[in-house]
């Protein structure tokens, strides 16, 4: 049978985010031959341009950080927010191999994770909700210790750096915002800013990694000691099906098409389809309009393969994607500049959003997530986050950092949109005048009482954990009553798709008939989310992406060959 291909290893891997990353280092650490393709000239998939963020309920950092946590009380919480979504194997398997995904990966590889003490779950109402330990983040990593591999790496957003391709976080933002202002900030500044100037005379960018870039490098690290064979710009054309099962694909690399056997089988983990138009229409509201923050590259390659092999999609999600309001800024020459608004404006004190008729229509600090849902659900398509001067300097809002002396430039590329009164603004964002005035002075009396009876915003635990602490009485309610008065237009979007293969808890695609296709495995966006489209918290993404990659390398190595050796 060899001479039907080209090569033979024991595993091949479709992409490299942090599904792909996680199955192909299990069946590696378990020793098996593992090739890993990647369809960009990139390495990290959307993991390396996300916040990082990693749900895991029982993690074992979540007690240093003080957190009692319970599976019962995870599983409980699950339900509250999904309903009748929630398939209780899948939700299982997640929860008992989460803790043990960290412990090995930590154990094993370069992955290092730090707990978060303070982070509450997105619905905090709920039965179940915690206010932190669930969520754990990628400790920084020196992107220096990649070597030449750092080429390979996928850039974070350039919208999220700062100088050139400096990474930072919230703690360095407050820090550089205000280093004149203590000791403590200019030293952090400094110590940032010679770091960063070393780094780029080596580098085109800082190699001070964060969130998900620290993660996607340090799982890209973790393969190349494991010994995974990385090829990138490499796409699967077609998966090579026996008798039934899975026993290859051909590759469409640099050099052309190669067959390449697998042993023990295939796992799809190519990002979903985010990046395919056709897809889109198909599945998501306001298509036509919706902006993705997902690599392009990103076009449901892994899900049509599986569809092919007799893979089904799960059609009763939530939500088809995770979504998050995007606003756009076109540039001189023609190309766009997407951001998206996740945590760092919606819930500061002194901002609304409105529609198209000047009315708000939901609570501004609830996930990124929720608010999209309110934008679809209210059609405030597009809708609009309107702010004053005051907030401008100190918040900043989308693509305008905070401390920015003057908005011009923003202003003059049609992104940030401007008026010296309320009315002037409601005419340049083409809502009724009387409307948007109302909806300010609604919110400067609720800035006064700290109570938004409209809305509630400032209410729940999670919106005060994004807001400001040191306002009062309500870290979310701010007036809005310094001009200029300044908007910002924004449209749904996501950051990954939701919908995807169906499973069973071992990560293997489950044929039309509900029976597993031999050698077939599916895991990150191309697995259908075991949230069925909802978002409970954050890192509700990539916690499960690693956690079933895992489980699929260890299904993969237990599992039977389907080649003969």
């Amino acid at each position: 049978m060899s001479e039907r291909f080209d090569e033979i290893c024991d595993v091949v891997v479709v992409g490299s985010g942090a599904g792909g990353m996680a199955a192909a280092i299990t069946a590696a650490k378990a020793g098996l031959d593992v090739l890993l393709i990647e369809k960009s000239e990139f390495v990290g998939g959307s993991t390396a341009v996300s916040g990082g963020a990693i749900w895991v309920p029982e993690n074992p950092h979540a007690a240093k950080a003080g957190h009692a946590d319970s599976r019962e009380a995870a599983m409980t919480y699950v339900e509250a927010v999904l309903g009748n979504r929630l398939q209780p194997d899948l939700m299982r398997a997640f929860l008992d191999n989460g803790p043990e995904m960290v412990r090995f990966f930590e154990s094993e590889t370069a992955l290092r994770f730090e707990a978060r003490a303070y982070s509450p779950d997105y619905q905090p109402e709920q039965p179940g909700a915690s206010k932190g330990g669930r969520t754990i983040d990628p400790a920084p990593y020196d992107g220096n210790d990649l070597g030449a591999d750092f080429a390979l790496l996928r850039p974070p957003l350039k919208e999220f750096t700062v100088l050139g391709g400096m990474m930072v976080n919230r703690k360095d933002i407050d820090a550089l915002v205000g280093r004149f202002h203590s000791l403590a900030n200019f030293r952090h500044s400094a110590k940032l800013l010679l770091q960063h100037a070393l780094d780029r005379l080596r580098h085109p960018r800082g190699a001070r990694l964060l969130m998900g870039n620290a993660l996607a490098g340090r799982l890209l690290k973790s393969a190349r000691l494991a010994g995974v064979d990385l090829r990138v710009e490499t796409a699967a054309g077609s998966l090579i099906v026996d008798d039934g099962s899975v026993v290859g694909l051909v590759a469409k690399g640099p050099n052309g098409e190669r067959r390449i056997g697998a042993r023990r089988g295939v796992a799809l983990a190519s990002g979903g389809f985010p990046a395919n138009a056709t897809m889109r229409s198909e599945h998501m509201p306001h298509a036509d309009v919706h902006r993705s923050m997902a690599p392009a590259t990103d076009t449901g390659d892994g899900i049509v393969l599986g569809l092919g092999a007799g893979g089904s999609l799960r059609d009763d999600n939530i939500g088809a994607a995770f979504w998050t309001p995007v606003s756009v800024m076109r540039k001189q020459d023609g190309s766009e500049v997407q951001f998206p608004h996740l945590i760092l404006d919606r819930a500061k004190p002194g901002l609304i959003a409105v529609d198209g008729e000047g009315r708000r229509f939901a609570n501004e600090a609830t996930s990124y997530h929720g608010f999209v849902e309110a934008m679809h659900a209210n059609g405030a398509v597009p809708a609009f986050l309107v702010c004053d001067s005051a907030f401008l300097r100190k918040y900043g809002l989308g693509l305008v950092h905070p401390g920015l002396k003057s908005p011009k430039a923003f202003v003059e590329t049609g992104y940030l949109f401007e008026g010296g009164d309320i009315a002037a603004l409601a005419e340049r964002i083409g809502v009724p005048a009387a409307a948007l005035a109302a909806e300010i002075a609604g919110m400067n009396e609720a800035a006064r009482s700290g109570v938004d009876p409209a809305f509630g915003k400032g209410t729940s635990e999670y919106n005060r954990y994004l807001g400001d602490p040191a306002r009062k009485p309500n870290p979310c309610l701010g007036p809005i009553e310094t001009g200029p008065f300044y908007a910002v237009k924004v449209w749904p979007g996501d950051i990954g798709t939701a919908t995807g293969l169906i499973c069973d808890p071992q990560a293997r695609v489950l044929g039309r008939d509900e029976r597993p296709i031999p050698g077939l495995y599916a895991c990150g966006n191309d697995m259908n989310s075991i949230m069925a489209g909802a978002y409970p918290g954050a890192g509700i993404t990539l916690g499960p992406a690693l956690t079933f990659g895992f489980i699929a390398g260890r299904a993969l190595a237990a599992g039977p060959d389907h080649l003969p050796r």
